[in-house]
């Protein structure tokens, strides 16, 4: 399997910035970590040797990011606004410097898909929602999509449009067809301890009537990494 440790410095966020990329053909798939996780942890919580024969077949490439949350939404030292300027400085990372980075090193204009658990299920859900104009396809598990107790009580524009259950029921005739062009899984376990979280995402998705999988696995799968190993087979490629 091709494997490519990657760094550059970020214009986006003034420090340097790691990824693994894997594969060598097939679609392109940018994965989260979860919170505080970094560019090495799908890698070594076996969700990349889940889908390494998907790899070495050349169904599906895959960058994994690192995460800059303890920067930003974990941050609890920081004012509510300066985190959520910072979580918008990685959005625009990703957006600006990975998605083209792929696009060069696959030599396509192809849209990515997106994928992260947990935290990581957020970050790759509110991307893709964000970004359809990049992003066709989205898988999302054990997410909580809601960002309000990250921010102690403030709010603000950034942090509206980086709440999916706060920008998507507002969404307009013409977003929720461009959302519905895209492959959405959002998935959990019953007893996944924060089921509520992909539970009203599912909802709210529903009542726009945006085209998604909402699947919620039977106990005993929940939140953590031996469960998201066996049901990424069914969500990828």
């Amino acid at each position: 399997m091709n494997r490519e440790h990657v760094a550059w410095d970020s214009p986006s966020l003034g420090r340097r910035m790691d990824l693994l990329w894997y594969g060598h053909a097939g679609r392109p798939m940018i994965w989260y970590p979860t919170s505080f996780g970094h560019f090495f942890e799908n890698e070594d919580f076996g969700l990349i040797g889940a889908v390494r024969d998907l790899i070495e077949g050349g169904a599906i490439q895959v960058a994994c990011v690192d995460g800059v949350d303890e920067e930003s939404l974990y941050a609890r030292s920081r004012h509510p606004a300066e985190r959520l300027a910072r979580h918008d400085q990685y959005d625009g990372y990703v957006y600006r410097e990975v998605v083209p980075w792929i696009r060069d090193k696959t030599r396509s204009a192809a849209k990515v898909g997106t994928l992260g658990a947990s935290f990581g299920a957020y970050h790759a859900v509110n991307f893709a929602f964000r970004h359809p104009d990049a992003v066709d396809k989205t898988v999302g598990f054990s997410g909580k999509y809601d960002i309000h107790s990250f921010l102690d009580g403030y709010w603000n524009d950034t942090a509206y449009f980086h709440c999916p259950t706060a920008y998507v029921p507002n969404m307009n005739a013409e977003w929720v067809e461009r959302l519905s062009q895209m492959d959405i899984a959002i998935v959990t376990g019953q007893v996944d301890n924060i089921l509520s979280g992909t539970a009203d995402m599912i909802r709210i998705l529903r009542e726009k009537g945006i085209r998604h999988r909402g699947d919620i696995w039977d106990a005993p799968y929940g939140h953590d990494w031996p469960w998201w190993r066996i049901q990424i087979r069914s969500y990828v490629p």
